[in-house]
């Protein structure tokens, strides 16, 4: 009988594995298609237009939405991205795909490589896999908590405490230059800018940077792939709150959160304690 047990628990997972690595395959293969597509606009040739609330979508915002729509959802599967209109059947649906076509927007218009695509799988609320490319750059990350992360190319040279001798925090340049960071010029880490939040994120997931965080309210379609990478890597993600975050609710925006790299709480918490208690 425990033979019987253990071998129906050994194909049970690796049924399971199978599966999601069916879902990473479908993400690798969609967000190759949108950097192909991607690279078909020049970006100080592109127009912008403002929607409301003062966000800024292009062309390629669209097409990438739609090329999207069309590889990633199947029957059954809800949809939810910055642009599409959300349609609250989703919140029926126990898979749900939510994206960003272009996470960055900004920063691809002004020619700055810190944008990306941003594919995040959602199941019972959780983000359990997911996928992000940054065309201009060539990076792609995907991952899942079954089967870990996967990131290529990996010529980029680490920005990591390994090499820096500092923790690296990421963080908005928007809120750099708004002085939102200005606390911590002072302290024995090392704050770079970069412009998306996804891709932040997924940069913290494969340990080329101990932390990042925000106090700016973010919708699912921002944050949903990066959390899932981040612990497909081994890292944490929380919100302002303390909790897990969840998706596929009917409220689709967050107040911030914060995240870290697998040993990145660690690293912080060496390098600020005596800093933080020297303020105090």
């Amino acid at each position: 009988m425990k033979r019987t047990q253990e071998h129906d628990m050994s194909y049970a997972c690796n049924a399971a594995w199978d599966f999601r690595r069916g879902d990473l395959r479908r993400i690798e293969g969609a967000l190759q298609a949108a950097s192909d597509l991607c690279k078909n606009f020049i970006c100080d040739m592109v127009q912008a237009e403002s929607k409301a609330g003062g966000e800024l979508v292009t062309v390629v915002d669209r097409a990438v939405d739609e090329l999207l729509r069309e590889m990633l959802p199947r029957d059954g599967e809800g949809w939810l991205s910055e642009e599409t209109p959300d349609d609250w059947c989703r919140l029926a649906s126990r898979r749900v795909w939510v994206v960003d076509p272009l996470d960055g927007t900004k920063e691809f218009l002004r020619g700055i490589p810190e944008w990306c695509v941003s594919v995040a799988l959602v199941e019972d609320e959780e983000a359990v896999a997911g996928g992000i490319c940054n065309p201009a750059t060539g990076e792609m990350f995907i991952g899942s908590r079954e089967i870990g992360i996967r990131y290529w190319p990996r010529n980029h040279q680490s920005l990591g405490s390994s090499l820096r001798g500092k923790p690296v925090v990421l963080a908005s340049r928007s809120e750099v230059a708004r002085g939102e960071w200005d606390w911590l010029k002072e302290a024995p880490l090392e704050v770079r800018t970069v412009g998306s939040i996804a891709y932040k994120l997924a940069l913290v997931a494969v340990g080329r940077a101990e932390a990042t965080w925000t106090f700016v309210p973010k919708n699912e379609w921002d944050i949903a792939a990066g959390v899932a990478l981040v612990e497909a890597g081994g890292g944490t993600v929380k919100g302002l709150d303390g909790q897990s975050m969840t998706f596929n609710q009917l409220e689709t925006g967050r107040d911030g959160l914060i995240a870290f790299s697998a040993d990145g709480q660690n690293h912080l918490s060496r390098a600020l304690g005596s800093w933080l208690s020297g303020r105090s």
